[in-house]
């Protein structure tokens, strides 16, 4: 149970807020609705980059004293980008609450986007991008992303390309902000042991520059027939996403496939953990994942194995699909399964970070507070019969498409 206040202020900017006094410390998040499915083709990447660009300064404040500010009380800063969705948290003791706000509201506001802070930030930006292309186990994400959703700007990677990052400049980023850094577009998040009004106090007197603007208006998504995508580089292992599409947020079959995944791939004791790494020793890492927008999901199973092992482990892959897709699940492994999804609920709601970053979640995903109590429930309405008929639905003919990162060998062999 969430015991949460919400409030919207005539400006647009929604404040919740759940109190805690057992805590001595809080987490707090400022969330604005727009991330890199919101950017054209030549901005792509300016969210991400933005989000790096507030820690490099304000009117009032150089990049180190933003941190010292923090960290120096005892606190801890971060930020990160999705494909909705820029968060700049906190996590602090209640007694510098009112100084931890007073910085973050300062980086909203009047960060000073200096082009001689942008020339060094995008080598820093671009030597990120560098260590995903490196790595096979994050670009590979990337890449299948970028297939499933072709065509639309939810496709694009969140960190952008070599291009665009060299291009942006301290216009391009103002302009940005202001169409998306306004009131209308701004969550307000907070967990601990701060009291709702005094959170309200201090968004009246210190967040008083920003625009009020419009809420992000999303394209629909447009779908198109996606394919087999096959990347060459000199690795020894391959590397493999068989996935697709489904339900988003705004969906509540989501909910079906969240089960579906777990039972699948998401703990050791799941279908393809058992079959392919515990009884067949043939791959390290195998595992499902459900990375979800609001009127979109992409489900896939990722695994990596030699080339001698792959064409067996991905039999294994395709058996325990079909057996789903063929009823073949007990009541009782079903029940494992949602014991462990609530369990992991419950567990993750000991964390204040957890519960700011849930709050805001929820707002934007589904326009309320979901309490938890209301997803335990869901959970427990979710049959066999209903897993069945998902796995059939997103396991279709035709549907899946395969990622592989791997070596000139396997590519001759894929191609021949």
């Amino acid at each position: 149970m969430i015991n949460y206040e919400l409030s919207t202020l005539s400006n647009g900017i929604r404040v919740v807020s759940e109190f805690t006094p057992h805590y001595k410390s809080f987490s707090m998040g400022f969330w604005f609705n727009v991330g890199s499915r919101d950017e054209n083709s030549s901005e792509n990447g300016i969210s991400h980059f933005i989000e790096h660009m507030l820690f490099k300064g304000t009117k009032k404040r150089t990049s180190k004293q933003i941190i010292d500010a923090i960290e120096s009380s005892g606190g801890y800063i971060n930020a990160f980008t999705s494909k909705e969705q820029i968060c700049i948290y906190v996590r602090g003791l209640e007694e510098y609450f009112e100084k931890y706000f007073d910085v973050v509201a300062d980086m909203i506001q009047n960060s000073l986007f200096k082009d001689s802070h942008i020339k060094t930030e995008a080598g820093v930006v671009i030597e990120e991008l560098n260590d995903i292309e490196d790595n096979p186990e994050e670009l590979i994400f990337d890449k299948f992303e970028n297939e499933l959703f072709k065509g639309n700007s939810l496709a694009n990677p969140i960190i952008g390309t070599k291009e665009n990052i060299k291009s942006f400049n301290s216009k391009t980023l103002k302009d940005f902000t202001k169409r998306f850094f306004n009131t209308n577009n701004l969550v307000i998040s907070v967990s601990g042991s701060i009291k709702h009004n005094k959170i309200l106090k201090l968004v009246e007197s210190k967040i008083n520059q920003l625009d009020i603007g419009k809420p992000t208006q999303r394209k629909s998504l447009n779908k198109t027939l996606s394919q087999d995508v096959f990347i060459q580089k000199e690795i020894n292992q391959i590397y493999t996403i068989i996935g697709t599409d489904t339900y988003g947020f705004n969906d509540k079959r989501r909910l079906n496939i969240k089960v579906l995944s777990t039972l699948l791939g998401e703990n050791s004791g799941s279908k393809l953990f058992q079959a392919v790494r515990e009884k067949y020793g043939i791959a390290y890492q195998i595992n499902t994942f459900l990375n979800s927008y609001i009127d979109v999901s992409s489900f896939g199973i990722f695994f990596s194995t030699n080339e001698n092992n792959w064409e067996k482990a991905n039999k294994i892959v395709n058996k325990q699909l079909n057996e789903i897709k063929e009823g073949k699940i007990s009541e009782k492994q079903l029940n494992q399964v949602k014991r462990y999804i609530k369990g992991s609920m419950i567990l993750g709601l000991e964390n204040t970070t957890n519960r700011m970053m849930g709050m805001a979640n929820s707002l934007f995903h589904y326009g309320r507070i979901m309490d938890v109590e209301e997803i335990l429930s869901n959970i427990d309405l979710i049959t066999v019969n209903d897993i069945v008929k998902s796995a059939n639905e997103v396991f279709a003919d035709g549907k899946l498409i395969q990622v592989i990162i791997a070596n000139k060998n396997l590519l001759n062999k894929k191609a021949a």
